[in-house]
């Protein structure tokens, strides 16, 4: 059996390739059009609240963080998280999910979005936002829209349009 060596960083701008390479092959070309990476085109992630695992030296799986003004809340949107498939089913997209939710509750934000499967993301924390609740650059399932809150009162601010904030 084959011994891993995880390690956890924060991303910096020499993981960029790698984590281009494992986007495509977790999603594919048409990742691009999705509406959650609508909200990414309109301005940078936050490399300091978004990481990597590597194993033995080798980036193997990332999640980023992108600024977003959801309605009346200052958040992050989580995404895209992917493990390429040799790290599949070892905890390591759940970890990097929990660093990142902590980074960015540390950081003062709101609420961390992603636009998810709830059976993977709510034993992680996640909630489901009220249906139609947000408004996307483009179509979104509004039952994969979810949220970590962090201020007691961030779904009754969560409606309006979702965007980049600075």
């Amino acid at each position: 059996m084959h011994k891993h060596d995880l390690v956890y960083l924060t991303e910096d701008a020499s993981h960029d390739a790698a984590i281009e390479h494992i986007n495509e092959e977790a999603f594919g070309p048409g990742r691009h059009t999705r509406a959650a990476a609508r909200i990414r085109e309109q301005g940078p992630h936050d490399p300091s609240l978004s990481f990597i695992c590597t194993d033995d030296g080798e980036t193997i799986a990332s999640v980023r963080m992108t600024p977003v003004m959801a309605g009346a809340v200052k958040g992050h949107l989580l995404g895209p998280l992917a493990v390429r498939p040799s790290h599949k089913n070892m905890g390591i997209g759940r970890e990097l999910v929990r660093i990142a939710v902590e980074a960015a509750r540390r950081r003062g934000s709101e609420a961390v979005i992603l636009v998810g499967d709830p059976p993977y993301y709510c034993p992680l924390g996640f909630e489901k936002v009220a249906y139609n609740a947000l408004a996307f650059p483009g179509p979104v399932d509004p039952a994969r829209v979810l949220v970590v809150p962090i201020s007691e009162d961030t779904h009754q601010r969560l409606k309006g349009t979702i965007g980049w904030r600075e």
